[in-house]
This record gives structure tokens, sequence and C-alpha cells, in this order.
């Protein structure tokens, strides 16, 4: 059903079950799959792709050109995937040259009111924003985390699966994942403990894993202690996943505990 006060491009691919309520305003290179749900007073642009199943909210904007001094008009493009809302005011930009011109976001979010994604970013599945999350350039956020209100995310930066930040965090760092961050400017402050019970992590894989916290952020020299660790606490499939991403990209800092020295 589309509301005859909404202007749809002919050229736009919407399937059939579609409902898009009053005064919104869609491209003619955007296709919506099925199931999808767009409320009001909506604007979707250039070359977006939106799946199954989402829920669109009255003001969002998606598709727009970035907001980058660089942008020169390349050809990009937005993904977002299955089951996602998308609440009032959300802003999401397409890529540029730069970061491959593809902004990605998956299945399964909540991206909460006056949310702000930019160009180049890549958000995982099951992921929360809180209202006024504002998501800089080429941010990485990896499922199940959770981002508090009003947090501001540095470009370049990641958040690693079942990260938390904790809400009006500047984040300048990465958090690991299962990691718990949070301050003016962020510190790492443990782990996602709630998050980590949450998803059904086995105590045993817990105790491993604060373990290994503690033994690597005894001090600032981490990636030595990391090379030092016990083998026993390598092996475990939740401490290789902090040690990839700790290795896997080194464009901004990783966030450690404000007191080590």
């Amino acid at each position: 059903m589309i509301h005859h006060t909404s202007i749809i491009d002919p050229n736009a691919k919407i399937s059939n079950d579609v409902e898009i309520g009053p005064y919104c305003v869609i491209g003619p290179s955007v296709k919506i799959g099925s199931n999808t749900k767009l409320h009001s007073h909506i604007n979707i642009t250039g070359n977006t792709k939106i799946g199954k199943n989402n829920e669109i909210f009255p003001f969002v904007s998606i598709g727009t050109n970035p907001q980058d001094l660089k942008y020169n008009g390349e050809k990009n493009s937005i993904i977002i995937g299955d089951n996602n809302k998308l609440r009032e005011y959300v802003n999401i930009n397409p890529g540029t040259s730069l970061g491959g011109t593809i902004t990605k976001i998956g299945n399964n979010n909540l991206l909460m009111v006056y949310c702000h994604v930019a160009h180049d970013c890549n958000l995982g599945d099951d992921i929360v924003l809180a209202n006024n999350v504002q998501v800089g350039g080429h941010v990485t956020i990896e499922n199940n985390a959770i981002v508090g209100g009003s947090c501001a995310i540095h470009q370049f930066s990641r958040i690693g699966k079942l990260a938390m930040v904790g809400g009006m965090t500047g984040v300048l760092s990465d958090v690991i994942p299962f990691g718990l961050s949070l301050g003016n400017r962020n510190n790492l402050v443990g782990l996602n403990l709630i998050g980590l019970r949450r998803a059904k992590i086995s105590n045993d894989d817990i105790k491993i894993l604060q373990k290994f916290y503690d033994e690597i952020f005894t001090n600032q020299n981490f990636r030595s202690n990391i090379d030092n660790l016990n083998p026993d606490l390598k092996v475990n499939k939740y401490v290789k996943i902090i040690i990839d991403f700790i290795n896997s990209d080194k464009k901004r800092p990783i966030s450690l505990p404000q007191n080590i020295k």
C-alpha cells in the first residue's frame, strides 16, 4: 500500500507488499524488500538497497551525499539488511572512494532517534545505537554491540563484538570485543559481563576472559603481553576473537584502562 501523497520514482524497485505512508519520497535507484514499512515523511535516495521486514519511522533520511569534503560525485551505495528498525530522524550516508564507496548495515539492528551513520561505515547484526549516537566515517561496529545515548564515535574507530559503550562517551580509540568502555574520552573499564551472560557464554569462558583481560592489561605493553600469554588462554575461542581484533587494524589506538602504566 502506497499513500497517494508519496512520490515514488517509476524506476524504483519496491516489493508489492511494502507499506509506504504519507509524504515519502523514493528515488529512482532505490530497492526496498518485502514486508518493509515506511511510516511517513521519509526520504530515500541514491543507490540504496533495503532488505526485508524493516520498519522505518518518520523523517528518516537515507542516501543523500556523504558529508565529506573529498567526495566528488563518484558512484556510491548503501546496503541495509533485514529486520532493522530505524527510528525518527535517523540519517545514513553512502560511501566514498576512500572507503570502497559502500555503507553497510546488517540485520536485526535498532537505531534510535537522531542517530547518524556516516559514509563508509560497516555495522553488523543485532546492534543497538541509542538516541543521538553519531557515527563518524569509516567506523566498524561488530555484531551485538550496544552504544549508549549521545555517544560520538571518531572516524575509523572500531567497536568489537558484544562490546558496550556507556552513554555520552567520546570514542577515540577501538573498543575490544566483549569490552566495556566509557568516559569523556573512552577508557576501557572491564568486560561487558552483563552482555556476556545475556549471550549465554559459559561461566568458565567468562572466567578465562577475565584472566586474559587482567594479564594483558597489567601495563601499556599489551601487545607484548599477548605474545607472552599463557598458551592455555590463547586457545579459547573468545580470547582468539579479541586477539584477532587487536591485530587486524591499527588505524586507531586500542582503548586501554585509564590507570595502567
